[in-house]
């Protein structure tokens, strides 16, 4: 049976004076999102529960190097046998780690799939055209639709997280006004408003 919560005395049948297996302990670490577009290491310092000798339950702060698989997902947890609990003499439990992300400055994790928010100029919205946006992989010459719009959403198949079948990085256009700082750019704003008579408030029967 179970101890005391956080504790396991162990499993199974044990010889009178046998301490058996520390208990299995659980802890959240909060990765960078290269961690699983890449792969590679990490160091955490996590504080894990052990048994001392007299039998007392203890903290013990320990730095632990992690292998992160590649393309794990938010809420997967990696188990790192042995590094859990300890009994003092006995063996140690698990350590299962759960993992999250930080928030990243370019994409925004959702299972396997990325998002991409993209700022494109008017002019290449309304005209189309080809424009470079990042994707884990690398720059790519992105085909924007003619007639584009704000929330416009793109799917580039594959390139998401990677996996034996990989998410897919969904790109999804954004409308950056250029700043009216100056005379020539108010003039510019001007004659676009002269040029193309545009009422963005017609679905409201709101008039100009």
């Amino acid at each position: 049976g179970r101890g005391p919560r956080g504790f396991d005395p162990g499993r199974g049948d044990r010889a009178p004076g046998d301490p058996g297996r520390g208990s299995d302990h659980h802890a959240k670490v909060i990765l960078d999102l290269e961690a699983t577009l890449q792969g590679g290491s990490r160091t955490f310092t996590l504080r894990v529960p052990e048994i001392d000798a007299e039998g007392h339950l203890i903290s013990t702060e320990r730095a632990l190097n992690v292998q992160i698989p590649k393309g794990i997902l938010q809420g997967q947890t990696i188990r790192l046998a042995g590094q859990g609990a300890g009994t003092g003499s006995g063996a140690a439990g698990d350590l299962y780690i759960e993992v999250d992300f930080q928030p990243h400055s370019v994409y925004r994790p959702d299972g396997r799939d990325l998002y991409l928010d993209l700022p494109v100029a008017p002019w290449e919205a309304a005209l189309g055209g080809s424009v470079k946006t990042p994707t884990p992989a690398g720059m790519v010459d992105l085909k924007i639709p003619i007639g584009s719009h704000a929330g416009t959403k793109m799917r580039l198949k594959g390139r998401g997280i990677p996996a034996a079948t990989p998410g897919d990085l969904y790109v999804v256009l954004q409308i950056a006004l250029p700043p009216a700082n100056d005379e020539k750019a108010k003039a510019a704003y001007r004659a676009m408003a002269d040029a193309l008579p545009f009422n963005p408030r017609a679905h409201l029967g709101v008039s100009l």
